[in-house]
């Protein structure tokens, strides 16, 4: 009696894993959902919908894009996060994942905790822009510039907490200048006073500047933070023409799952997402937008999460930065 009781316990237990071993490997076999908190025609929504129909055509499952905006990208991010953890709902996310939580004290939902990293997937380059009527042929002479004259000129952003807004504060705090920031409801009205000079400088996203660079309606010091812009490799990144290794300003794409996700998804994702990823139509598509693919595993994105984490929380603490 106690072999046979042994035994159908064992069979008890094989059919309780099977199941979910053959759901983990029949993955995805129904709609996969990928949530984008922000709106469409953005740079993640764009990578969303490109990478998305690439992944509908190989799962041979349809993969929707949600949008859900609103708070700053943390509306959808929490539908996310609250998702059950089993591959069909995914997050597409930028940098402000990590950027928002110091910016609201009761932020609803923790970039660590409760999100499983799949990839990271694309770095969207920020250039460092200023009018032509400022005295600066480089960033050198810019900062010479802003020390002579301590928070004379200054610097416009789409709203306080935005990724332009960050970027301008760690480069003032790396270079020891003070320039004033003019915040703007959006990128149309700060890139506008910025051509007519009311302002004199901004962080703006390489395809958004670049048009009105060549035109020679604003001058293009540094392209990209830590290293040069793929769309502009003869211009410097900001840390070669600053001197300052440490200014990483750029804002980066990734795929993130709630947290739980079995590991066998998140391997498979993450391989059929870089493979997508170095493919030249998918490139080509992603550089109209200003993007690099770049790729990577799931703890390289894991660890830049928590390592951004705590860098834009210094920053934002330093600034005494709040969310508009």
């Amino acid at each position: 009696m106690k072999r046979f009781a042994a035994m159908a316990a064992a069979c008890v237990a094989v059919a309780t894993l099977v199941p979910a071993a053959q759901t983990e490997d029949a993955y995805p076999n129904r709609t996969v959902k990928l949530i984008v908190p922000f709106t469409p025609a953005t740079g993640i929504d764009i990578l969303a919908r490109t990478l998305g129909q690439k992944l509908a055509d190989e799962w041979k499952v349809p993969v929707v894009v949600e949008n859900r905006p609103g708070a700053s990208g943390a509306i959808g991010t929490e539908a996310v996060a609250k998702s059950p953890a089993d591959g069909y709902t995914l997050l597409m996310q930028a940098s402000t994942i990590v950027i928002d939580p110091s910016l609201h004290r009761k932020a609803p939902y923790d970039p660590v905790k409760d999100f499983a990293p799949v990839a990271p997937l694309a770095l969207g380059s920020l250039g460092l822009v200023v009018h032509p009527s400022v005295k600066a042929e480089s960033v050198k002479e810019l900062i010479a510039l802003a020390k002579s004259a301590p928070g004379k000129l200054t610097y416009a952003s789409p709203g306080s907490g935005t990724p332009h807004h960050l970027a301008m504060e760690l480069f003032k705090q790396r270079t020891g200048i003070d320039v004033l920031h003019v915040p703007y409801k959006g990128t149309g009205g700060a890139v506008q006073d910025l051509l007519g000079g009311q302002v004199n400088m901004m962080f703006l996203p390489i395809h958004v500047a670049l048009a009105q660079v060549k035109a020679g309606k604003l001058r293009l010091l540094a392209a990209g933070g830590t290293r040069r812009a793929a769309v502009t490799p003869e211009t410097p990144s900001l840390a070669e023409a600053s001197g300052v290794a440490d200014i990483d300003v750029d804002i980066w794409y990734a795929m993130y799952a709630p947290a739980g996700t079995p590991s066998a998804i998140v391997a498979k994702l993450n391989a059929d997402v870089n493979r997508l990823l170095k493919s030249p139509d998918v490139a080509a598509t992603l550089s109209k937008q200003g993007l690099t693919p770049t790729g990577g595993s799931a703890e390289q994105l894991g660890d830049l999460t928590r390592k951004d984490l705590e860098r834009w929380a210094k920053v934002v603490h330093d600034a005494k930065i709040s969310a508009d």
